[in-house]
């Protein structure tokens, strides 16, 4: 055997290592997964939200809230507003719509939220075709597309919980009310039935009622109606304070329930000449008792809350089996009802009842 010399040992030596080392190279190509993977989606409720209205219920915050982003989003390739209506099945009447406006580059230029009401919605709203809808003047269906937009992103989770929240619409001074209690959001007296449904820069809640944009006040609603005709009367003798509630158009709202000309008879108001007798202050503080300085449509009225009033006192309310009454402290057990709502005017909103609330 040939003896080995250092120089030979050392290079038998480093080519050994050199072997080894490529064998443990080659055992270490990367199948660990990425501990840190990249999502792809967008942060929930990072759309800006307007200044919320100040009218809360009873006990904000007590409902659960919604989990950012847990609406129903739209799979495939995110494409702008206009593009994703003429995708969807349920919205084929918007689709009309927006093109017969002409504000299909109003709505695809972002940061938006779109208020989508369903083909079912339009119908029940008297629009049953395209045809229908295209014998509408543009300038008409201009005013209500806007007022289902809000010019500004905002997620199903970004929206206050248990807190009616007034947001300005794109229609100009009109407003539209948010209110979301669990996992239901509505908007004024329509319900967001799928949400959060990615745009490009925008986000889409398909409603299942057309919103119409309200073009009365609170009084011209009350004098149009010949059975409130008692509560027209008690607000003319009632004085500036309560004239200039039911006639401003505020960013909060108010809400009115309307007490019929029966309703009045029973309290003891006989006819009109009742009611220009009376003392305007007892007037002004009843029918301040019948007011609330927010927007509230029917399905926000929580049961068993109790709702302070623009008089000062509180109202307590009772929802069983879709109906809602209201007990004022002076009452004792006779409820009042709420026989027709959601009769939405340019300061507010308007709930008819049976009943006289008294403080």
């Amino acid at each position: 055997m040939k003896k080995l010399t250092v120089s030979s040992t050392l290079g038998l030596l480093m080519a050994i290592f050199f072997v080894c080392s490529g064998q443990f190279l080659i055992s270490c190509k990367n199948d660990t997964p990425d501990p840190n993977p990249t999502t792809g989606t967008t942060n929930p409720g990072s759309g800006t939200v307007t200044t919320p209205g100040t009218g809360t219920t009873t006990t904000p915050g007590t409902g659960t809230t919604t989990t950012p982003g847990t609406g129903t989003t739209s799979t495939g390739s995110v494409v702008s507003v206009s593009e994703t209506i003429g995708q969807t099945a349920n919205l084929t009447l918007l689709a009309a719509a927006v093109a017969k406006a002409g504000l299909g580059s109003e709505l695809n230029k972002g940061e938006l939220t779109l208020f989508a009401p369903t083909d079912d919605a339009f119908k029940a709203a008297g629009y049953a075709t395209t045809t229908a809808i295209n014998a509408l003047q543009a300038s008409d269906l201009q005013r209500i597309l806007r007022y289902h937009v809000i010019g500004s992103r905002i997620d199903l989770g970004a929206f206050p919980t248990n807190v009616n929240t007034s947001y300005q619409t794109t229609l100009a001074d009109s407003r539209v009310v948010v209110f979301k209690s669990g996992e239901t959001v509505t908007v004024n007296n329509a319900k967001i039935i799928q949400g959060n449904i990615a745009t490009t820069g925008s986000v889409i809640h398909i409603i299942d009622r057309l919103l119409i944009p309200p073009t009365i006040t609170v009084v011209d609603l009350v004098k149009s109606n010949a059975d409130l005709s008692l509560l027209a009367a008690a607000i003319d003798r009632a004085g500036s304070t309560i004239q200039t509630l039911a006639t401003t158009n505020t960013a909060t709202g108010i809400s009115v329930f309307a007490p019929t000309n029966a309703a009045f008879k029973a309290a003891g108001y006989a006819d009109e000449a009742a009611i220009k007798a009376a003392d305007p202050k007892v007037l002004a503080n009843l029918l301040s008792y019948h007011i609330l300085n927010y927007r509230a449509y029917l399905q926000t009225f929580q049961n068993g809350s109790d709702i302070v009033t623009a008089q000062g006192e509180s109202l307590r309310f009772t929802v069983s089996n879709n109906k809602v009454t209201i007990l004022g402290k002076g009452n004792g057990t006779n409820v009042a009802t709420i026989t027709q709502g959601d009769f939405s005017t340019t300061g507010g909103v308007v709930h008819i009842v049976d009943r006289v609330l008294l403080p």
